[in-house]
């Protein structure tokens, strides 16, 4: 089955808590526990306002990953960037029922598409741990490229990690 990527919409908030309550655990895993506020209905309503908003004014760009009727994952573009770099910084999470299944790798490959083409980005960037092999293999897949690395740079679950930064540039624009 195919996957859509899709802006969230208001009355995408009850499955959306849905998913990240389902997922929060398996989230943690990779990332500091969000607060417990995070996960009540009126904080979901304000989080897709806010993306609304961000959308709008061409800050961000924030997508659900539909498969069917279900949520399977979120994969957004932050901090936007026009002024000279023309670039985003790219985020995504697939629940854990549907990791593995290649949903990230194609996930990424139609943002991809939509952020070179409709969104007119030139580069778009990524953070990822090392020992988070299945990322990078996402990542390396849809032609992203280590760029720099920092050691003993995150700290999460009270221990400090390695990141590697990784960037991939459209094939759009003729880089000289």
């Amino acid at each position: 089955m195919s996957i859509r990527l899709l802006p969230p919409q208001a009355e995408d908030a009850e499955a959306l808590l849905a998913f990240e309550l389902c997922n929060r655990a398996y989230f943690e895993r990779w990332i500091n526990a969000r607060p417990e506020g995070y996960y009540r209905l009126d904080a979901v309503r304000d989080a897709l306002g806010a993306a609304a908003g961000e959308a709008k004014a061409d800050a961000g760009y924030q997508y659900l990953i539909w498969r069917g009727d279900e949520i399977v994952g979120r994969i957004n573009l932050r901090g936007v960037e026009r002024r000279y770099f023309h670039k985003a910084e790219l985020g995504y999470r697939i629940g854990e029922a549907h990791a593995g299944q290649g949903i990230a790798s194609q996930a990424l490959a139609a943002l991809r598409e939509l952020a070179f083409g409709e969104l007119g980005l030139a580069r778009l960037e990524a953070t990822v741990r090392p020992a988070n092999p299945g990322s990078l293999k996402v990542l390396q897949r849809n032609g992203f490229t280590v760029f720099g690395k920092a050691e003993k740079s995150m700290l999460l679950h009270g221990q400090w990690h390695d990141l590697w930064h990784m960037a991939c540039r459209s094939p759009r624009i003729r880089f000289q």
